[in-house]
């Protein structure tokens, strides 16, 4: 039995050296994905662009727009009446629109409310929230500002002082990279497995294969553990993209990392199996793997959309893509550490999904050619 499991698995790697397209799979893809997805996905907004409206210049005033334009977060255009810049909300040219009144410094010095007006466009509720917490931000640290100019303390029932644990910069990357390195190693393991062994069915070497005496756990072994080490591989890469192009994190141990991500690649390596097994064609194959594998990760695993926040069904739904325990264990791993609690329950649940997979693959493969 070793002996022809030692073969089929040479028989393999032999294949890899000789096709180029499993190799690309393997470390082209991950390194066009990451730079792809990690430069152009982000929930950061920078450099949003509202108008301020100064109806009248005073220090205090250009105090305020100085703090405005000295933000990283805007990009500000000014003018004497709102008039002018209404019909930049209106056609999406702003994100908001700021009012500073004349009598501002009246305003603040007798403690009334709403100073200053602030109009956000909600056409887009997430920008639209960030606008506002950001003016908030600006607003808040120029009173502090100007009270501490004044030798006064500033007038507040609440102090509020904010820690943010886990990740300090609040920057979404750090967050947005360990998903996507769960959601780039998803396509890429099932459709190593997949492509590959339905290309075999098209070439007509599966049936030579068939054809020895190998027992159909062996195939599947012979299948299964070249490409787990292309993986391995893969993911070695993206991990090591991850940290040092885009400096997130590793906070937990790369032995759980290690280990976390063997148990994911059988799972997915078992779904493109099983793929294959269905669809004996690669263009087939290929399809039924994005739409099978890539979509469901990308959208209910949590890697963008808050599963919570989804409809009950489809919270239920969800567990049965494995992309969702390992997002959960990557972003874990990366940005908290090695927390049991997360980590096992996650890993006991794409160990479920992998025998699955496994189970189905083996019952529907047989060594006849019907």
């Amino acid at each position: 039995m070793m002996r022809r499991l030692r073969a089929l698995i040479r028989k393999e790697f032999l294949q890899v050296v000789r096709d180029p397209s499993s190799i690309a799979i393997a470390f082209v893809m991950p390194i066009f994905l990451l730079l792809l997805f990690g430069y152009g996905v982000s929930l950061d907004a920078t450099n949003v662009r509202i108008g301020v409206v100064v109806e009248r210049a005073t220090p205090d005033t250009q105090s305020l727009l100085d703090a405005f334009e000295n933000s990283t977060y805007f990009s500000i255009d000014v003018a004497r009446h709102r008039a002018a810049l209404e019909p930049g909300l209106i056609t999406g040219e702003y994100k908001g629109i700021v009012v500073v009144p004349a009598d501002l410094n009246v305003r603040v010095l007798q403690n009334r409310t709403a100073p200053i007006q602030v109009v956000v466009d909600g056409s887009d509720p997430n920008t639209g929230a960030l606008v506002k917490g950001y003016v908030q931000g600006v607003w808040q640290t120029w009173l502090a500002h100007e009270a501490n100019a004044r030798g006064q303390p500033l007038a507040s029932p609440v102090t509020l002082e904010t820690r943010v644990w886990y990740n300090p910069e609040v920057a979404s990357r750090n967050f947005l990279v360990p998903g996507l390195v769960a959601i780039i190693m998803t396509l890429i393991g099932t459709l190593l497995t997949a492509l590959v062994v339905a290309r075999e069915w098209e070439r007509g070497t599966m049936e030579a294969l068939m054809s020895t005496p190998a027992t159909v756990v062996e195939l599947l072994t012979g299948k299964l553990i070249p490409y787990f080490v292309l993986g391995l591989g893969s993911m070695v890469l993206s991990v090591a993209m991850a940290t040092m192009l885009f400096e997130v994190p590793l906070r937990g141990s790369l032995l759980a990392l290690t280990g976390v991500s063997a148990v994911f690649l059988v799972a997915a390596l078992a779904m493109g199996l099983f793929i294959s097994t269905i669809a004996r064609n690669q263009f087939v194959a290929g399809q039924v793997a994005l739409i099978a594998a890539f979509l469901p990760a990308f959208i209910l695993s949590g890697f963008i959309f808050e599963i919570s926040s989804m409809p009950t069904v489809v919270q239920w739904i969800t567990y049965l893509v494995p992309a969702r325990y390992f997002v959960a264990c990557l972003q874990t791993l990366f940005l908290t550490g090695t927390v049991g609690a997360v980590l096992w329950p996650n890993v006991l649940g794409m160990v479920a999904i992998a025998t699955v997979f496994l189970g189905l693959t083996a019952r529907r493969t047989h060594k006849r050619l019907d």
